[in-house]
């Protein structure tokens, strides 16, 4: 944890006047709104590096409404924080000592009525932002654990920074936040060059720099002050109540989260422009700050929002509030004022107003072949679950879902002494090893004496994430449009399979006579998805030059993160046909690979009736597993066992 903040101001980086001429600053904007109204269940800032993410959440705290007479505290969550750092767990001095189970706080605690602050949280383990994101949601921590039963506030301002370069959240995590932006650096030189002046301004004297932007800073914190304590009264008609409805149900976002952000922002937004009630501004801000996250159904989707469907869905009137009821002087006749036109007016859109858009289909009218060496590209299918495919033996990679490995989380196994300063302690078995020394230590009456050889971490087993490399052919044997369509999807598939079980991947390619690294090991698999498919085919088979790459790609990682294991999916029908000896080269390289002891599948992409059975031979090379690419579907591998065992 740590209070310190960068000293720059907020008002520096997002300008004096949150809402500039051209429109308000997302990212100010819904850092604002979420201090406004904690409810509205944090912020997620998605950017590429260098554009300010860290910078101006550390200046937020600076403008809030000081806590006790003191600066709102800014907390930090590290990404590598265990589940006691962060929900808390007994405090260890005492239970030993004096045999008390007293509670000793975590990160959420301490966070309370400040900002807790998750940079790069999606690379947090996922059961530690389901943790964090449940506190934000309730405003409460309730640990039951270790014999302690204990509930705390934990009321803060959640933010979330990444960089999607570095790997995506799961879309069941994303929805878990509140609000999203996108951020990027500006591409006018002349902002670029203001940005720069005021880094080097605010070097070379931080003082006088915060001084120059102190008015603005305290009028900020005064108007943020002010909007908290109106935001109770801002009254939500049900007018927009339905809007808001309507737009979300426009949007097809699952469940009601969405509805209940988008309320909860518009008021806030209310009450941040000084208003008492909703208006079709208020819904509008909140439905661009609270929807482009929910869209995203496939971990391929790029979050987003349609503007025309946002703007159909809202409609041009703008939301009244609800009229005070009035007595009727005359039950049987009309009522004062009353109108036919008025009696018939929907205050929302017909459902049907805007059907969903969908993508045309592709186009079927090219031909299904090409010569070998055009470099025709195909698009793949929809993809589906695959078998899993794993490393063999026990690995002590980062926690993940694919293969087995002693992790930090997981069942756990037994204990050990400790061998480095990562592990939990392990509290009986500590006692169970000082236990026998008690009587040569002195002790007659006490407190338990212990001594460092005493501790006793706990082993546990899980499944850890790997580094998944696909060496993928795409010479003129594997262009025929059936075959590639399917060796695109079950890539894809195997794609999905990684992001979900948390891996590293990385892509490389040969054809004709060469072989290139299309991808470089990373977390993002949306960027491989898209590299898959912008990949053409045709041409001869440089099999051993593939090899030899994917070998040059796993020793540079090696040496990168020594931890993480990998695994090498070749895909490929098993023909070698570039240069002089290519059978006999990609054999020898296949066997001096094997004898790396890297961890390696073979996908057979050869079909047809007559088979020559060169992908089998790979894999007996490469001491791989053979799966044949029809059967990288887990419901098709499935349905081969069953025909087997009938």
């Amino acid at each position: 944890m740590t209070a310190s903040r960068s000293g720059y101001p907020f008002s520096a980086v997002v300008g004096a006047d949150v809402e500039a001429p051209g429109g308000p600053d997302p990212m100010a904007l819904a850092l604002i709104l979420t201090s406004i109204s904690p409810e509205v269940g944090g912020v997620l800032v998605r950017g590429e590096k260098g554009t300010a993410k860290s910078t101006i959440v550390r200046a937020l705290a600076a403008v809030l409404p000081p806590v006790d007479d003191h600066e709102a505290r800014l907390v930090e969550l590290p990404i590598g924080a265990t589940e006691d750092r962060v929900l808390g767990s007994i405090d260890l001095e005492s239970a030993l000592a004096e045999g008390r189970a007293e509670y000793q706080p975590g990160l959420l605690v301490k966070a309370h009525r400040g900002i807790l602050y998750v940079d790069e949280v999606n690379l947090l383990h996922d059961h530690l932002v389901d943790v964090l994101l449940d506190a934000a949601a309730m405003g409460r921590v309730t640990v039951e654990r270790d014999g302690v039963s204990v509930e705390r506030d934990a009321r803060f301002v959640l933010v979330g920074t990444m960089n999607p370069e570095e790997g995506e959240l799961r879309p069941q995590l994303l929805d878990r936040f509140g609000l999203t932006v996108e951020v990027a650096a500006p591409r006018d030189p002349a902002l670029r060059a203001e940005v720069v002046r005021r880094r080097m301004a605010h070097d070379a004297d931080p003082e006088s720099f915060a001084a120059a932007y102190a008015d603005a800073e305290d009028a900020l914190r005064a108007r943020i002050a002010e909007a908290r304590k109106r935001v109770g009264d801002v009254r939500l008609s049900d007018r927009a109540l339905l809007r808001i409805a309507e737009v979300c149900a426009a949007f097809e976002v699952d469940g009601l989260r969405a509805d209940i952000v988008m309320a909860r922002t518009a008021s806030a937004h209310a009450a941040w422009q000084g208003r008492d009630d909703v208006v079709l501004e208020d819904v509008e801000v909140a439905a661009r700050l609270a929807l482009p996250h929910r869209r995203r159904r496939n971990p391929f989707d790029s979050p987003g929002l349609d503007d025309d469907l946002l703007q159909d869905a809202l409609g041009e009137d703008d939301l009244e509030p609800d009229p005070e009821p009035e007595p009727d002087p005359d039950p049987d006749g009309p009522g004062p004022g009353s109108d036919s036109s008025d009696s018939s007016e929907e205050p929302g859109r017909s459902s049907d107003a805007h059907p969903p858009r969908c993508k045309p289909p592709d186009a079927t009218g090219e031909p299904d072949a090409e010569a070998p060496g055009a470099g025709t590209t195909t698009a793949a299918a929809a993809p589906y679950r695959t078998r899993l495919l794993t490393v063999r033996g026990t690995g002590t990679g980062t926690a993940g879902r694919r293969s087995r490995a002693r992790t930090e989380t997981g069942r756990r196994v037994g204990a050990e002494r400790p061998t480095g300063s990562g592990g939990a302690l392990h509290l009986v078995e500590t006692i169970r090893a000082a236990v026998p020394h008690q009587h040569g230590r002195g002790r007659v009456a006490g407190r338990l004496l212990l001594r460092p050889e005493d501790l006793r971490v706990a082993v546990r087993e899980g499944r850890e994430s790997n580094l998944v490399l696909f060496c993928v052919d795409a010479s003129g044997s594997m262009a025929a449009r059936k075959r590639m369509e399917q060796v695109k999807t079950a890539v894809l598939s195997l794609l999905l399979d990684a992001y979900q079980r948390r891996d590293k991947v990385g892509l490389v390619t040969f054809r004709g006579d060469r072989a290139d690294l299309a991808l470089p090991p990373t977390s993002s698999v949306d960027v491989a998805a898209a590299r898959l498919e912008d990949l053409p085919a045709g041409g001869r088979t440089p099999l051993a030059e593939g090899l030899l790459e994917a070998a040059k790609v796993l020793e540079l990682e090696r040496i990168r993160d020594p931890r993480r294991r990998p695994l090498l999916v070749v895909v490929t029908d098993g023909r070698a046909t570039a240069g002089a000896d290519a059978v006999a080269r990609s054999q020898s390289v296949a066997v001096w690979l094997a004898g790396t002891g890297v961890a390696s599948v073979v996908v057979d992409c050869e079909s047809g009736a007559m088979r020559m059975g060169l992908a089998r031979v790979l894999a007996d090379h490469l001491d791989a597993e053979h799966v044949p690419v029809g059967e990288v579907s887990a419901d098709a591998l499935v349905a081969a066992a069953r025909g087997r065992a009938a």
